[in-house]
């Protein structure tokens, strides 16, 4: 099928290699997973996601509202600060709510428990593994979690369960384990009270060559040794490298440099490259003729990045944008007015869908 860019590919095998390695995690380990849809929320593919997850978690009222209708299975409800006027459908919608205050907890713990709610809370332990200070949950003055145990120890009769988001980006397992560490060794008395605790998402154990098998031992001692139900958050990491961001070269221009422009933008359609100044790659990025490739938006730092390709690039040239999955459709945006990507899978039988397109209308109905 020939589809006109750009436009993200979703493909089904990848996504399950990933799925794969998440269900010999859970079982080796004892551990639940659920998808942190911040990261993905494309729902098209939860038929095969949900196979080897065990539900969602969210950010928002309206990710806990998408992981319940969409997904299924367990639905955790986390905000970082929940409003009046969206409490009571985020406690109806969810099977856990996890608040990120000891104020916001006081102030709703009673709605969830009257309708027989598990309620959680979150706790910033102070260290973190992350490589941007932006993503970092500990950072200076973070207000991700409590921190003051004088605030906590009071309300602990009134939580199952606590969630530490501590990881960014981390595909270190001593880094992991270190951190781990740390955590039992500060709240061991609080873990010896909890029914359950999320050790939050972050951690990049699909990736190839990581100790899968140590990370499964270490979680099944933590969780026997408090006799706690484990939860990863797993976002990025069940998509890793399942898909990529179609695109047409438009122009090429020589401006010192070889420059081609491409009908898509980084700050529309993959904003995490500008965000954390960062680059995407292709494939297979050889070849005698260097090309800086851009966006086509006014911004003029929109720039993918600068490739190898083995023949001097065109107008009509196709580029294939590599790992377009986390943080990339969930933040795509109307910049410029310029074309939003169209979404399509590749299923396992090799068959390509496209399973959503976007229109004028809904640009214009974006706006007011």
């Amino acid at each position: 099928m020939t589809l006109q860019t750009p436009y993200y590919l979703l493909d089904k095998s990848v996504l399950l290699r990933n799925l794969e390695k998440i269900s010999y995690l859970r079982q080796a380990s004892g551990v639940k997973c659920v998808l942190a849809l911040k990261a993905f929320a494309t729902w098209s593919v939860f038929d095969i996601m949900r196979e080897h997850m065990d539900g969602t978690t969210s950010s928002s009222l309206n990710e806990v509202k998408l992981g319940a209708e969409k997904f299924g299975g367990e639905t955790h409800a986390y905000s970082v600060a929940w409003a009046d006027h969206e409490i009571d459908e985020a406690i109806a919608n969810c099977d856990k709510i996890i608040f990120n205050s000891v104020n916001q907890l006081q102030r709703y713990a009673d709605k969830a428990e009257a309708l027989g709610k598990p309620v959680g809370l979150r706790l910033n332990p102070g260290i973190s593994h992350s490589h941007f200070l932006l993503a970092d949950p500990a950072r200076p003055f973070s207000r991700l979690g409590e921190w003051d145990m004088e605030r906590v120890r009071p309300v602990l009769d009134r939580i199952s369960g606590v969630m530490f988001h501590f990881n960014c980006e981390n595909d270190e397992y001593d880094s992991l384990d270190g951190l781990l560490k740390q955590i039992e060794e500060r709240y061991t008395d609080i873990l010896h009270r909890m029914k359950w605790v999320s050790l939050g998402g972050g951690i990049r154990f699909t990736n190839e060559n990581y100790p899968i098998d140590k990370l499964a031992q270490r979680l099944k001692a933590m969780g026997e040794r408090y006799g706690i139900q484990l939860y990863l958050e797993p976002g990025e990491a069940s998509v890793t490298k399942s898909t990529t961001l179609e695109v047409t070269v438009l122009d090429t221009i020589f401006n010192g440099k070889h420059v081609a422009i491409v009908d898509s933008s980084t700050e529309a359609h993959m904003l995490d490259l500008l965000t954390y100044s960062e680059y995407t790659s292709v494939a297979p990025n050889t070849g005698p003729y260097t090309y800086i490739v851009c966006g086509k938006t006014c911004l003029a730092g929109d720039i993918f990045g600068e490739f190898q390709f083995e023949h001097e690039l065109k107008a009509g040239d196709r580029i294939s944008f590599l790992d377009a999955g986390g943080y990339t459709m969930v933040k795509k945006n109307w910049f410029n007015g310029v074309q939003m990507p169209s979404i399509a899978v590749r299923h396992l039988d090799g068959q390509v869908e496209l399973v959503r397109e976007f229109t004028f209308e809904d640009y214009a109905r974006s706006l007011s």
